[in-house]
């Protein structure tokens, strides 16, 4: 933004709307017999401020607001003047200023100052794939041509907000989440998709296109959508990274533009008439985003963290020494998790199968900012870019050893190594060399080494897991290795650790971390903002080499730790990752064990699925202390809650 914009911005704020969005379009303009009112109300707690539906031969539009600004200008949906075009959106568009500012000197007039009004000027004029090139942010939105009956759609780049939908005989109908699908049309079948159930064992989440539901689809980030007569007419996606863009800079020189290009993409991200407030985790990407906050904002940033009784997960005492280091007006509060009950709501508004346990610690800190501001910034998106996971370090290792023909004597010395441990260790904490993920991974081949270091139940565990009749029913067991393939092979010109990045970038990112972001603050009704989810930002740090993230002897992060290092505590940067997750093992021996037992053992919800046997071994196991499987069941256990709560049929 040039000088005239960020005026714009600072009088007018951002217009952000972050809301719920839901409809359906009709084949031969019949009327359809659709809820559109109950969908709407299922999404009102993404936004609770107002709502309003448009009607019209067949077609109907709704729309649930979190109003941020321009409240009396900015409801929906909204109507083009001449009544032809009709406008749905969820989302914030950041450059909106300098969009409005081009349009008005093209003879545009506006009644408010949202971003939703500039959005539908600018398809009007535009055209919608030339309107959506154009647009920096977050959104899901629907665009309707009343004369030429056609319905376009879209998912902003990275995959912040989402967007799913069902196509019927003669009737499209889309939503910001799947329970609002089925509240618009209560007779759409719960019959389960078996490829994505076996794709959530290993990941944990489905990937888009699917969902947990066989008539149930997900639009993937940067994809777009054109649907006339109830039909989808094109589906395309319209945005990748181009892994041939090699920027030249030095590390040194790549450090100052990182600076001064996050400074921007924060700046962009604080407009906001109401109270803004940021996630302060005590890890590095918060930090930094907070310490950005800091030196762009005329007075203290509202910081909001969370730990735990168990100091193990607590991460408090770094937060706070960040907040103290930053002068920020800091809140906190130790979380007594209750995972019985955040287990039904949750569920419920995922909409299917998803076990990230950081999901219940996300849920309690934006209800937490909640009671005090609207809005937060946060640092979602840093480890996918900047290589923080210990798997990206694991698996360029293992390429690198290959690449040099060493795999074997390596196998050899980490078997040696192993056995060297084992005689200092007492007889109950010994190791088998096989035990360990990165161990296991040395004799896998290309993509399946990394499918194994992030799966949750690796092929081997589901081998003996799933029933007969379940394995019957998935094609192949290639099918989790072939999704991530797909995005791998896009990838194919970059170098190995930005390929990893990328693969991380296209799958992970958007279908486990934004997706949980997005259902879980939003159940709170807050508004949550990344810098680093950026599409620009993105661009440029794939534009530089992968070693610049990631440099021997597992240092990661290494171009953003050094590019921020000074904003921060000194020797801040050093410290480990801890994760943002709470204590799962301990709440499932404890708090926990009856649910368990009740829901796997003597409901036996997952047998259609799952063999009793291993069910029961995994169970009883844990719950002695026998061993450690929480991970395992509460997969299962999220799985049989959404087989309950959806009434999902299993044959």
């Amino acid at each position: 933004m040039d000088c005239a914009d960020r005026l714009f911005a600072l009088f007018h704020g951002g217009a952000q709307i972050m809301c719920g969005i839901a409809g359906y379009v009709s084949g031969g303009g019949k009327v359809a017999d659709f809820h559109l009112e109950d969908a709407v109300r299922w999404l009102s707690h993404r936004g609770p401020d107002e709502s309003g539906v448009w009607k019209d031969r067949g077609t109907g539009l709704g729309h649930s607001r979190l109003s941020i600004i321009d409240l009396n200008c900015g409801q929906q949906p909204m109507k083009s003047p001449d009544g032809r075009y009709v406008l749905i959106f969820n989302g914030e568009i950041y450059n909106f200023p300098e969009l409005r500012r081009r349009l008005a000197a093209s003879g545009a007039t506006f009644r408010g100052h949202s971003d939703t009004e500039v959005m539908l000027h600018l398809l009007v004029a535009d055209g919608f794939e030339k309107a959506l090139a154009q647009l920096r942010g977050m959104f899901a939105f629907a665009f309707w041509d009343n004369h030429e009956q056609t319905l376009f759609l879209a998912r902003d780049r990275v995959g912040v907000k989402p967007l799913v939908y069902a196509e019927t005989p003669g009737v499209f109908m889309f939503a910001s989440e799947t329970g609002a699908l089925f509240a618009l049309c209560p007779e759409l079948p719960a019959t389960p998709d078996y490829s994505a159930l076996d794709h959530y064992l290993t990941f944990q989440y489905i990937p888009s296109p699917l969902t947990g539901f066989f008539a149930v689809r997900k639009l993937p980030p940067a994809h777009a959508m054109i649907v006339k007569e109830g039909r989808i007419a094109k589906l395309w996606r319209y945005w990748d990274i181009d892994h041939t863009k090699r920027s030249t800079l030095s590390f040194d020189e790549a450090c100052e533009s990182l600076q001064e290009k996050f400074l921007e993409a924060t700046r962009i991200r604080l407009v906001s008439d109401v109270p803004l407030g940021a996630f302060l985790s005590g890890g590095i990407d918060s930090s930094i985003t907070v310490a950005a906050m800091t030196r762009l904002g005329s007075g203290p940033v509202k910081t909001f963290a969370i730990g735990f009784e168990d100091e193990s997960f607590n991460e408090l005492p770094y937060a706070r020494r960040v907040a103290e280091h930053l002068g920020t007006d800091h809140h906190e509060m130790i979380v007594k998790g209750d995972a019985v009950s955040m287990l039904s709501d949750l569920v419920r508004h995922f909409g299917e199968p998803f076990a990230d346990n950081s999901s219940i610690p996300t849920y309690y800190v934006s209800r937490f900012a909640r009671q005090h501001v609207k809005v937060v910034l946060g640092g979602d998106g840093g480890d996918e870019l900047f290589a923080g996971y210990k798997r990206f370090y694991q698996a360029n290792l293992i390429d690198t050893l290959e690449r040099h023909h060493l795999l074997s004597p390596w196998r050899s010395i980490r078997a040696l190594t192993v056995l060297l441990e084992n005689i200092t260790r007492s007889k109950t904490k010994r190791v088998s060399f096989s035990s360990r993920r990165v161990d296991q991974a040395l004799v896998l081949k290309g993509l399946e080494r990394y499918k194994h270091l992030l799966s949750c139940f690796p092929d081997t565990g589901k081998e003996g897991l799933l029933s007969p009749e379940f394995k019957a029913r998935i094609s192949s067991s290639s099918l989790t290795s072939d999704y991530l393939a797909k995005h791998f092979a896009r990838a194919q010109t970059a170098d190995f650790i930005n390929r990893y990045l990328y693969l991380d970038i296209a799958t992970y990112l958007p279908e486990n971390i934004l997706f949980k972001v997005d259902i879980c603050s939003m159940m709170n009704s807050l508004e949550c903002r990344s810098p680093f989810l950026d599409h620009q930002l993105i661009e440029f740090i794939f534009s530089l080499p992968g070693h610049y993230k990631l440099k021997a002897l597992k240092k990661h992060k290494h171009l953003l730790k050094e590019a921020c290092k000074e904003w921060l505590p000194e020797g801040f940067m050093k410290r480990g990752k801890m994760g943002f997750s709470p204590p799962m093992l301990s709440w499932m021996r404890k708090d926990m064990a009856h649910v368990i037992r009740h829901r796997l053992i003597e409901k036996k919800i997952l047998s259609p699925l799952i063999r009793d046997d291993v069910v029961g071994k995994y169970v009883e196991e844990h719950l002695s202390g026998h061993a450690t499987h929480y991970k395992y069941l509460w997969s299962l256990l999220v799985l049989a809650e959404w087989v309950m709560q959806y009434k999902v049929p299993l044959h």
